[in-house]
């Protein structure tokens, strides 16, 4: 009899991507993504993208998934679904969408999040889902008087595959209007963005050890999945990235390069943080999940790419021959707004230049810099407010390369280790897939030992660079005086 396998899918903001793994070893055996398009207007700040090009990317992407596990459909025994947090997916009373969905890089809802963040008196970014809620009310009244559901992006592919509608506290607690604490809705801030939001919000899932619905009949036949396939509560992408990651226990600090970057871990406990840049999450486990968000991650490397024509493995060659700290040239690559530090009307500076300075090289090897330092100021955030740090794991796809672990190493002064799987997302979703298959009748799953199996973190160990230290100290420093300067941030 063929292995059971855990079909995960993670719904990016670049690409939708599925995986299949085999219940007894834990191996992928088989994965496909399929690019998604963003509509995006750089001088309003909106990202948006058509939740019926998620439906079409989900089909398309197991279908070929299919063509490589032929017997898919006959040995999938669970799904889980991973998610780009903060997404606004307006539904009628019929199931059907209203508008594009404003995606987690949206700024075009700054002056929302001021108010909202003024309002209830801690901060709400731009890209959580409550200013969304007030900008739709402000400028489509329309969409808001014929909505029904407000759905969160994992929670509307859920709907698709069961007709269900839910949410659980993990992606519940990046809206902006959750209590993380108590792990519901607050509803007294629900009424602050608008007093319908507590009938939009869809029904919170809290047994995260039963599947939350089963794959549908009319989702069976649209994707050839079979009939009453078990399906997790699923979870945002950081929460799913972190069961993917194996940071399962405390002291397990993951860095995740990709369109954004994060710093998250498990907690014990809520971290509350009076400064606002730690987001005091839930996890998808039931326990917490503080996590610093920066908007601005790999797609900076991109930009350079695309603007020089050349590729990454020539840039990376190029940017390894310019000494560490560039010379004294700077990044701060807030190319899309920040979110830590909280600037959604901010833009991109490059400041040092010098004649000769601005070479491919060293303009890739700034940006590398620039985006990385975001992330080691979350974690001395984390370690800030007690966290203990203990081991620093890598994942997403700026992890393959060397020079960008050699620059976090050494700006954190410890070792990274990086996945061997960096797609942690959709490898967590197969996860709670997996554990989501336990819940039912039959042979018990353990989850355990299937993530001891599943997670695998790669030989190498990256080590901190002793010649870099003093070069990226100043640096660092460098880029603090130019954010007081230009941004009054201390």
């Amino acid at each position: 009899m063929a292995t059971p396998l855990s079909l995960g899918i993670d719904l990016g903001t670049q690409s939708l991507k599925v995986c299949a793994v085999c219940g007894d070893s834990g191996t992928v055996v088989g994965r496909a993504a399929v690019p998604l398009d963003l509509d995006r207007d750089p001088d309003t700040g909106r990202a948006e993208q058509n939740p019926s090009d998620w439906a079409a990317a989900l089909a398309e992407a197991l279908s070929i998934l299919r063509a490589r596990v032929p017997d898919l459909s006959s040995r999938i025994v669970g799904v889980g679904v991973s998610g780009q947090q903060h997404g606004a997916v307006w539904m009628d009373e019929r199931g059907d969408v209203l508008r594009p969905a404003k995606l987690w890089c949206d700024t075009s809802t700054a002056r929302e999040a001021r108010e909202l963040s003024a309002a209830l008196g801690r901060t709400i970014p731009a890209g959580y889902t409550a200013p969304k809620v007030l900008w739709t009310a402000r400028h489509e009244p329309d969409v808001c008087a014929r909505a029904h559901r407000l759905l969160l992006p994992h929670d509307y592919l859920n709907f698709l595959l069961t007709g269900e509608t839910w949410t659980e506290a993990g992606d519940a607690s990046g809206t902006g209007y959750f209590d993380v604490v108590r792990r519901k809705y607050d509803e007294a801030a629900m009424r602050v963005v608008d007093t319908r939001l507590v009938d939009w919000a869809a029904p919170l899932v809290t047994d995260l050890d039963r599947p939350a619905g089963h794959v549908s009949s009319e989702a069976a036949a649209r994707w050839g999945l079979p009939e009453g396939l078990p399906v997790a509560p699923g979870s945002g992408d950081n929460m799913m990235s972190a069961l993917g990651a194996g940071a399962t226990h405390e002291g397990i600090v993951v860095l995740s390069l990709g369109t954004s970057g994060t710093v998250f871990a498990r907690s014990e406990r809520p971290l509350a943080d009076s400064d606002g840049a730690v987001a005091p999450f839930c996890d998808a486990l039931g326990a917490w999940l503080p996590l610093v968000c920066v908007m601005n991650m790999t797609g900076v490397a991109e930009d350079v790419a695309s603007l020089t024509g050349l590729d990454h493995a020539a840039l990376t060659r190029a940017a390894e021959r310019e000494p560490p700290g560039c010379g004294g040239l700077t990044y701060l690559p807030f190319l899309q707004g920040e979110r830590v530090p909280n600037l959604p009307d901010a833009t991109g500076t490059l400041h040092g230049l010098t004649p000769g300075s601005l070479t491919p090289g060293r303009w890739y090897r700034a940006a590398i810099e620039g985006a990385s330092m975001g992330l080691v100021e979350g974690v001395a955030r984390l370690e800030a407010l007690g966290y203990p740090v203990r081991e620093v794991r890598v994942v997403g796809g700026g992890g393959a390369n060397v020079l960008w672990l050699k620059t976090l190493a050494t700006l954190l002064g410890r070792p990274l280790r990086v996945l061997e799987d960096v797609d942690t997302a959709a490898l967590g979703a197969a996860i709670a897939g997996w554990r989501a298959r336990r819940a039912e009748p039959g042979p018990a799953a353990d989850q355990a030992s299937w993530l001891t199996t599943a997670v695998r973190l790669c030989d190498v160990v990256h080590e901190p660079k002793p010649a870099w230290r003093g070069p990226l100290t100043e640096a660092r420093a460098r880029r603090g005086e130019l954010l007081r300067r230009l941004h009054d941030l201390s």
